[in-house]
């Protein structure tokens, strides 16, 4: 077994909100390079655990470490430049209607200085052509998109930068079938490409299976199974296959409001 040091390392993660435990002790490794789903149903914990990566939300305990250093320990500054080697491609695309997509695509670029205004509008469109869209693209509004184009221009942003490691938060949501494939594929391809590590939350099975290596299931707050992502509805795990098939039957119930 690899003693390799985990890309990204959870342990003993808690989260509550008031008298809601989301959080309930997250133990999960992500390796270097490796694609990694989290599954889960709606208020399962997985957005949460995502935010309190990013720094969005602080933890009520446990450790998340980075390649052995541990992120809530570390200063803000020291913090700051970690976060600046992530990458993320957001649910609805968040980009900003007001900017052309070559700004939307370099704008942690532009606001970090790291290149000038004349030099993001190739950036730009070095990283649209990731993504399979033309530089003629560049000048367009977010609003003369369709969802699919949003989309990619949403993930050349996440990519621009060549981050380490990226974070997809249900990246099929909104889109046809056909269009989640496209997607799901680009993905996989920017990803290897870059080499990166990429975690990715989701409840499209479809997509879990093509996107990840390896998928983990959180349940009340926990992670409970880990394994192949190509195995998801055949894992022999009654929680895990349920959800995977989409099953009415089985150990999960919803729960009623009280």
């Amino acid at each position: 077994m690899s003693n390799a040091t985990p890309k990204l390392r959870l342990r003993g993660l808690r989260k509550a909100f008031g008298a809601k435990q989301v959080l309930d002790g997250v133990d999960l490794d992500i390796m270097p390079g490796e694609s990694m789903v989290i599954l889960g149903g709606s208020g399962s914990g997985k957005s949460v655990t995502l935010k309190c990566i990013l720094g969005l939300i602080q933890p009520d305990a446990g450790t998340i470490e980075l390649d052995g250093r541990d992120l809530l320990a570390m200063s803000r500054q020291e913090r700051r430049a970690v976060l600046d080697d992530m990458g993320m491609l957001f649910q609805n695309g968040a980009l900003f209607d007001s900017l052309p997509v070559w700004e939307n695509v370099c704008f942690k670029l532009l606001a970090q200085k790291r290149i000038t205004r004349a030099q993001a509008r190739d950036k730009a469109a070095e990283a649209l052509a990731e993504v399979g869209l033309a530089s003629s693209v560049c000048d367009l509004k977010p609003s003369e998109l369709s969802g699919g184009m949003q989309k990619r221009v949403a993930l050349a942003r996440a990519i621009a930068a060549q981050p380490a490691i990226i974070f997809f938060d249900e990246p099929t949501t909104g889109l046809d079938p056909i269009m989640g494939a496209v997607i799901d594929g680009l993905i996989v391809d920017c990803v290897k490409h870059l080499g990166a590590t990429a975690l990715t939350i989701t409840h499209d099975m479809a997509s879990a299976r093509r996107v990840g290596d390896q998928a983990a299931m959180i349940h009340h707050g926990r992670i409970v199974w880990t394994g192949d992502a190509a195995s998801l509805g055949e894992t022999g795990n009654a929680m895990v296959d349920q959800f995977a098939r989409g099953e009415r039957e089985g150990p999960i119930q919803m729960e009623l409001r009280r």
